[in-house]
């Protein structure tokens, strides 16, 4: 049993984004343990007390059982638990009152999170909220595609990311036709069902245009917030995973995500995700993240903690951090570089914009000073991981 405080941290996942979260906290003194049912960089850290492995969370009984357990045979009586996915973030909130008897979790009832996993939710959510969505569409099968009044070109999107992209390894499909609808309209549905198949337009700028707002909600208040733009990802068109960021200041998105969290009614750690269409001179909703997020160690870069905050508010103590800097900027070295490769290669951007875009004060992703090792297995085992997961 660790003694240093009463109670620790739980991550559900190894990679970044985990790893960001056993910093924020073993900074200050917080006992961290990872759980992962894969390899994971997060195990080599100098942050992570304990690394153990854990079921597939597909068996849904079996790591419910295994989390159980821990917390018996480790004394975790009370330890927070942080999700790093979606179906971590789907098991917590089914589970919630059941995990609750030995954990404090964060995710909140599955009454409240389905708005953030389903996106037909979401949508109807932010239509009672009067938050602008891009226009979308839904067909019951393929025949009724060409009822459908659009503007090619679209894309074709699942509702529900983790019934579609754990196996597919794609966000979304891009229709510049009807016979490609069609064409990507079947193949989806192959997978997923036609109900959990929206079909949207495409809205231009790519990542230059993404942004997101960020935030602790706690009591139909913010109690910490960050906004940044999401400036390079991978694959570029329908990012998978931010690759460069950095902090700016748009009111608009951060009145837009309050509306949206009070009408949840919403607890936690989010990152509500937005993309300005320059058409309709907008922001529009493009989804709601009901956990950390990969580049949520930008915020404590920034001034604010969102780690320390969410375990602090959780413990019933004091968390407030409403400012932060500006113009910090976080990068994934992994994947950001062959990006900029890739980019330079296409001539959409040049070698002085690139240096002049990490300008300033930086956060990595993986690579600390304090604490390398993660870095170097990181980029030792890349072929190992491009084969797993796809960079």
């Amino acid at each position: 049993m660790y003694r240093s405080r009463q109670n620790g941290a739980v991550v559900i996942g190894g990679d970044f984004q985990g790893l960001g979260i056993a910093r924020n906290l073993a900074g200050l003194g917080i006992p961290v343990i990872i759980v992962d049912p894969e390899f994971s960089i997060g195990r080599f850290s100098r942050s992570v007390r304990k690394y153990y492995k854990c079921p597939a969370l597909t068996d849904t009984e079996a790591f419910v059982s295994f989390l159980e357990r821990l917390a018996i045979e480790k004394g975790l009586n009370k330890w927070v638990v942080y999700p790093t996915s979606d179906r971590a973030v789907f098991i917590l909130s089914q589970f919630r009152s059941r995990l609750s008897e030995r954990y404090l979790i964060p995710t909140p009832e599955w009454e409240i999170t389905k708005f953030a996993y389903d996106k037909k939710l979401t949508y109807q959510l932010a239509q009672q909220a009067d938050v602008p969505v891009p226009k979308t569409f839904f067909a019951e099968n393929s025949g009724q595609l060409s009822n459908l009044s659009l503007d090619f070109p679209v894309i074709l999107k699942p509702t529900i990311k983790e019934n579609f992209f754990p196996l597919t390894k794609r966000k979304a499909i891009r229709a510049n036709n009807q016979q490609e609808l069609v064409t990507g309209y079947k193949y989806m549905n192959s997978i997923i069902d036609a109900s959990e198949i929206m079909i949207q337009e495409l809205i231009q700028g790519g990542p230059n245009n993404l942004y997101s707002f960020c935030s602790l909600f706690s009591g139909g208040e913010v109690k910490g917030k960050l906004i940044a733009k999401r400036q390079r990802q991978h694959p570029m068109e329908f990012g998978n995973a931010t690759t460069f960021a950095f902090t700016c200041e748009i009111p608009e998105i951060e009145e837009f995500s309050v509306r949206l969290l009070k009408e949840m009614g919403y607890y936690g750690l989010s990152e509500v995700e937005f993309m300005y269409d320059d058409k309709d001179g907008e922001y529009e909703l493009l989804e709601i993240n009901p956990r950390t997020w990969g580049w949520h160690t930008l915020g404590a870069a920034a001034g604010v903690n969102f780690s320390w905050l969410l375990f602090a508010d959780i413990n019933n103590e004091p968390a407030c951090a409403n400012s932060f800097e500006k113009d910090i900027k976080w990068i994934r070295l992994l994947t950001d570089v062959p990006i900029v490769i890739s980019e330079i290669c296409k001539r959409r951007l040049t070698l002085a914009d690139y240096f002049n875009s990490i300008k300033g004060k930086r956060e990595f992703a993986v690579y600390s000073g304090y604490d390398p090792l993660p870095f170097f297995v990181e980029v030792f085992l890349a072929p190992y991981f491009y084969f797993k997961r796809g960079f």
